[in-house]
């Protein structure tokens, strides 16, 4: 069940992206950059549990799957009309629930209360208290498991023109870019004593942290 602030932040999302969800993953692919990158990153061994919080259409979990084969998927969004995509896409192969990134069980939702790898490709900068979601996915690590997160960072090495173009363009869609994310990152793996990797991607189009629990 959602509290008042999540069903208030899923119909946003659901009006948002009732028809773009239709069109989501052609356009996408021409500005979320690094999803790739992340998807190569997670290398998760045999017979692990991989969980992407914020899932959205599927797409990321589609390629995951086919890539890790050995590896079980699941995927939550707090979006109605993502997962009706995500479903279409990924049929009875990873298990789905709507749920908020922020206050989610993971053994209510899919009997596994922890993961082997936990991701969130391009999910924080559309939730309002992302830095929440982002304890709630360290919280849900198995022991030695890594959290991977790619996002929006400042495009500091892009020209001035180009970040005033981008920015008004993500606020069409309700997205902030998260530009405290390695801050927030080091928090948040500090309170499961765990360690942070964190760099910008493409002169500072993105941002790419990995946090591990240790053992």
């Amino acid at each position: 069940m959602l509290d008042t602030v999540s069903r208030s932040h899923a119909a946003l999302m659901d009006e948002t992206y009732r028809h773009q969800r239709l069109i989501y993953d052609v356009t996408r692919k021409y500005y979320l950059f690094g999803r790739d990158q992340l998807i190569a990153g997670l290398a998760p061994g045999q017979g692990t549990h991989v969980l992407e919080v914020a899932c959205g259409t599927g797409r990321n979990l589609h390629l995951a799957a086919r890539k890790y084969p050995h590896s079980a998927f699941y995927g939550l969004d707090i979006s109605d009309e993502m997962l009706n995509s995500a479903r279409a896409k990924l049929g009875d192969h990873v298990q789905l629930a709507r749920a908020d990134a922020c206050h989610f069980d993971g053994g209510h939702l899919f009997r596994r209360a922890q993961f082997d790898r936990v991701f969130i490709s391009y999910g924080l900068s559309m939730i309002p208290d992302w830095q929440a979601a982002l304890h709630m996915a360290c919280a849900h690590l198995a022991p030695h498991g890594q959290l991977h997160v790619v996002d929006f960072s400042d495009l500091h090495g892009w020209p001035k023109w180009c970040r005033r173009g981008l920015n008004h363009w993500l606020v069409r869609f309700h997205v902030t870019p998260r530009l405290e994310l390695e801050a927030a990152l080091n928090r948040a793996a500090a309170g499961i004593g765990g360690s942070v990797q964190h760099r910008q991607l493409y002169r500072g189009y993105a941002q790419y942290g990995v946090v591990q629990r240790p053992g």
